[in-house]
């Protein structure tokens, strides 16, 4: 299966213009010049270099133009030649910034451009992209010659090819790869006759294209951004920390009112029972000369219900006052001691609770429950969307990879909890009279994870930024139009939590985030994974909105998801989302007129 791309929608085309105007007036004959660069002292070999004619003050003018078109705060001087684009999550940002480069060529005839991004997932999101979108440009642009490479610090010799031809060449390098002094490409290579790699980058005055930059912002990635020698920096994020010289905005409110995102709902689990038992978890003991005291939390009666909160308790303090009063409480929850060497306390009903423990949290209970929503809500949207040829997938994101899938004293592999939930489930409702005629595939197909390998091959626990990680996602790269054809069995997705930023694929219906500790993912990130149009059996994009839903099980109330995400949003962006989260157990399916 191959996905298909629409060469003319109006929202992507205005943000590649917004960007080719700023350089209305730069003459095509002259943005190309021939260089000369030297290896060793005596040989000469030629370069090809990208070449600004235009002022400053014409760019700015042009800017000025754009910016008031947009309707976008105009500038009244030039922020450096840096300029930015605002495109939400799933809208297709990368789409946007490649076909920016064929334009600046047909336009202006630019052919050197550094694709610059944070992290490994990013990077192989990109390659993906150069790869899945070449046959689509090629055919808009009259199969004008572009090369693309990944910088690969083994293979330095090929940015020799990168500076010489006379073709577009793209180059996509990781920050990482180039921001300290001690990387290969900063030093003098024998394979480049005693040149530093670096300089043959530096030498083409390359358009650099800079993919997340929020993530790049630190001073020495700053200065490594700078001594590229860029002839200017183009700018693309969802949640700009700094936005210079903006050019277009498609913020998360206009993304979502003009339906070029899923709808999105969350189905909370966390019931008034859910607060039945006594919760007590203890975060933290500290000691000072005077006085011992823990901080714990705990369920508190509060004006809109029972709230979790995290209070500071000495020896002698009653958790039922603590609590507002909670009557679960009231017997048994009195502080007896706090031994700070020992990093526990102890409480009147005989419990000892350690530093990272808790009671009556109902973990377990709490994630086999999301796995059952989970799987019920994939069950009910595969009957209705299987029939019109679109692939349903479920993602649960987890934090040990040994919940999923864990090893006995040889070696050989066993599931973990979730795995045997998972199963467990699964097998109670594809046995229902109603979903029957989903049960195509034997239950091993269903599900798999997505993790990374340690040297014997058996799956670990990572950041999502070591060298393990990299075949991982290339994999989940690789797979991703696999996954959309319905002959494939698999639809539901188990993967590490700090590999989120590798998955967007357009169909995944249900986010469901399986962490023992509570996760500090930012909920714009956890739901970003899930935002794309679903896509049918052809490839192609579907608007539908009642098919265009995504659904979040959350471990925590409607109102608490809907407001922290309300507040990201505001705080990365400026704009107030409210009203546009849907509590699932209010649904009701739009009607067209």
């Amino acid at each position: 299966m191959k996905l298909t791309f629409e060469s003319n929608l109006h929202f992507q085309l205005d943000a590649i213009k917004s960007i080719t105007d700023l350089f209305e007036g730069q003459p095509l004959e002259d943005s190309i010049m021939n260089i000369d660069l030297k290896e060793k002292q005596t040989s000469l070999i030629q370069g090809v270099s990208n070449n600004l004619i235009l002022s400053e003050d014409q760019i700015l003018e042009n800017l000025q133009g754009i910016q008031s078109k947009n309707e976008i705060k105009v500038s009244d001087k030039l922020d450096g030649m840096h300029f930015s684009v605002e495109m939400e999550t799933g809208t297709g940002k990368t789409y946007v910034y490649l076909r920016t480069v064929y334009e600046l060529n047909k336009l202006y005839n630019f052919k050197k451009f550094v694709i610059v991004v944070p992290s490994v997932a990013i990077r192989e999101g990109v390659l993906k992209n150069l790869e899945i979108t070449h046959e689509h440009f090629q055919t808009l642009y009259d199969t004008v010659p572009l090369n693309f490479q990944v910088y690969d610090s083994s293979k330095v010799s090929s940015l020799r090819g990168f500076a010489t031809t006379n073709n577009i060449e793209v180059l996509v390098i990781n920050i990482d790869s180039f921001a300290k002094d001690e990387n290969i490409i900063n030093k003098p290579n024998d394979k480049l006759n005693g040149q530093k790699p670096v300089e043959f980058i530096l030498a083409v005055n390359p358009i650099v294209i800079v993919d997340e930059p929020q993530n790049m912002e630190t001073e020495k990635r700053i200065a490594a951004i700078e001594n590229l020698k860029a002839l200017c920096t183009l700018r693309y994020s969802a949640t700009h920390r700094n936005q210079y010289n903006l050019t277009y905005s498609l913020n998360p409110v206009k993304a979502y009112d003009l339906g070029l995102v899923k709808q999105i709902e969350v189905d909370s689990i966390i019931e008034e029972n859910a607060y039945n038992d006594a919760f007590v978890a203890v975060e933290s003991i500290t000691a000072t000369k005077t006085k011992v005291t823990a901080k714990v939390s705990i369920n508190s009666n509060d004006a809109g219900g029972v709230k979790k909160k995290t209070v500071t308790v000495k020896v002698g303090d009653d958790l039922y006052k603590l609590s507002n009063e909670r009557e679960i409480y009231s017997d048994g929850y009195i502080i007896e001691e706090i031994d700070a060497v020992n990093q526990c306390l102890s409480i009147s009903n005989g419990n000892i609770l350690y530093k990272g423990d808790s009671q009556g949290g109902l973990t377990d209970e709490v994630m086999k429950f999301q796995i059952r929503k989970t799987v019920e809500e994939h069950l009910k949207k595969e009957k209705r969307l299987n029939k019109l040829g679109i692939k349903v997938l479920s993602l649960f994101f987890i934090d040990k990879v040994a919940n999923y899938r864990q090893y006995d004293s040889s070696g050989n592999p066993m599931k973990g909890k979730f795995a045997e939930w998972f199963e467990e489930i699964y097998e109670d409702y594809i046995s229902k009279p109603a979903f029957k005629e989903l049960d195509k595939f034997t239950i091993d197909e269903t599900h798999n994870g997505y993790f990374s390998l340690d040297n014997k091959g058996k799956l670990k626990d990572t950041s999502g930024e070591t060298k393990a990680d990299d075949d991982t996602y290339s994999l989940i790269m690789k797979d991703k139009e696999k996954l959309l054809n319905l002959d494939n069995s698999l639809r539901f997705i188990f993967s590490h939590s700090a590999l989120r930023e590798g998955w967007d694929n357009p169909n995944v219906f249900q986010i469901c985030t399986l962490n023992e500790t509570k996760s500090d993912i930012k909920k714009r990130q956890e739901i970003g994974r899930g935002l794309r149009l679903a896509v049918d059996q052809t490839g192609k994009r579907t608007y539908d909105q009642n098919i265009n839903r995504l659904t979040v099980i959350a471990n925590e109330s409607y109102d608490d998801f809907a407001k922290t995400l309300q507040k990201e949003i505001e705080d990365d962006c400026g704009v107030e989302f409210k009203g546009r989260i849907k509590n699932k157990r209010e649904r009701t399916a739009i009607k067209y007129r």
